[in-house]
């Protein structure tokens, strides 16, 4: 386990990062009603003639034209799709809109399925859609969307999709948390105050991530072993305060070991590690999933699909990653 693939058990799902929030709210995407009217005649006039002509008989109505039938959904919407957000939730600057299908879509069809994905927001904001390849899913059965930047924050972010997705969430304050590896510290932005805390990152050879990962879900308290990643009898415990930041594992989260080595050496097997005197309790309490952590000065960049890295890939190469 390298770069925080940290050996975890009890998570749900085999999504660790997206399914935490589960699925949209019901909609139906119906087809279109037949529409049409009548040409009636005056009161107690059963036969349909005009009161202004002397009874004589009135035109006949021209033929109301059908409306055209609304398109099937694509396979890949009626089997079933899923949306990483909680209908009416909060969520952080960098939560991307993540659906994922029953089954991988082909190429063909892509274009399709994605002009059937309707994301809208209050004040304007407008992204892209792109495919990505999810760690642990199929090529084909995951696809994301994002702005430019980060949301603004009061942004109110509404998904429609299929049958079975009508979702709304809101983006909260601003939270953007940097961790240098070479230095370590982490410099966390909160709705514009800045505060630094001194951590410990992965060791040589089990470096953390480097790059921008996005807070999929936390918990309490975590169970993880080593055995599940192949780094032997190295760790087995549970880990307060745990902040889940791939899928691969890596997490932000209280170790006692810490206690020592933050703000002077890396000594994690690729986690980031807080002190215990109140350190790791409090950002745990203060961040919420869509928050951003950016590591720098570590090794290989976390891929798009490993959680939400999609933050890693440039905007034209995001933008190229769609089949419109």
């Amino acid at each position: 386990m390298t770069r925080g693939n940290k050996g975890i058990r009890g998570q749900r799902g085999t999504r660790g990062n997206a399914r935490i929030w589960g699925r949209g709210g019901a909609a139906a995407l119906g087809a279109l009603l037949l529409a049409g009217c009548g040409l009636g005649g005056d009161e107690g006039d059963a036969g349909g003639t005009s009161g202004g002509t002397g009874g004589k008989p009135a035109a006949a109505a021209p033929a109301a034209k059908p409306s055209p039938r609304a398109k099937p959904l694509p396979q890949a919407l009626r089997e079933g799709a899923e949306v990483n957000l909680f209908d009416g939730r909060t969520v952080g600057v960098g939560m991307p809109v993540s659906v994922t299908f029953a089954r991988p879509v082909p190429v063909a069809e892509r274009a399709a399925v994605e002009k059937r994905l309707k994301v809208t927001t209050d004040n304007g904001t407008t992204g892209s859609w792109s495919w990505v390849k999810d760690r642990n899913l199929h090529e084909g059965q995951r696809i994301d969307y994002r702005p430019e930047t980060y949301w603004k924050p009061g942004t109110k972010i509404t998904v429609r999709a299929g049958k079975a997705i009508d979702t709304t969430v809101t983006v909260g304050r601003s939270l953007v948390a940097t961790v240098d590896v070479r230095r370590h510290t982490m410099t966390v932005v909160k709705a514009g105050a800045t505060r630094r805390v001194p951590i410990t990152a992965g060791a040589p050879g089990m470096d953390t991530w480097n790059g921008t990962m996005v807070v999929s879900d936390k918990q309490r308290r975590v169970l993880m072993d080593s055995r599940t990643v192949g780094y032997g009898d190295a760790y087995k415990g549970y880990y307060d305060y745990a902040v889940h930041l791939t899928t691969s594992g890596t997490y932000l989260h209280q170790n006692p070991k810490a206690n020592t080595f933050a703000g002077n050496t890396n000594v994690t097997h690729g986690c980031i590690g807080l002190a215990t005197d109140g350190t790791a309790r409090r950002f745990y309490e203060e961040v919420i999933p869509g928050d951003v952590i950016r590591v720098t000065g570590s090794t290989e960049t976390v891929a798009a699909g490993n959680g939400y890295g999609d933050w890693n890939v440039p905007w034209d190469q995001w933008k190229a990653g769609s089949a419109l």
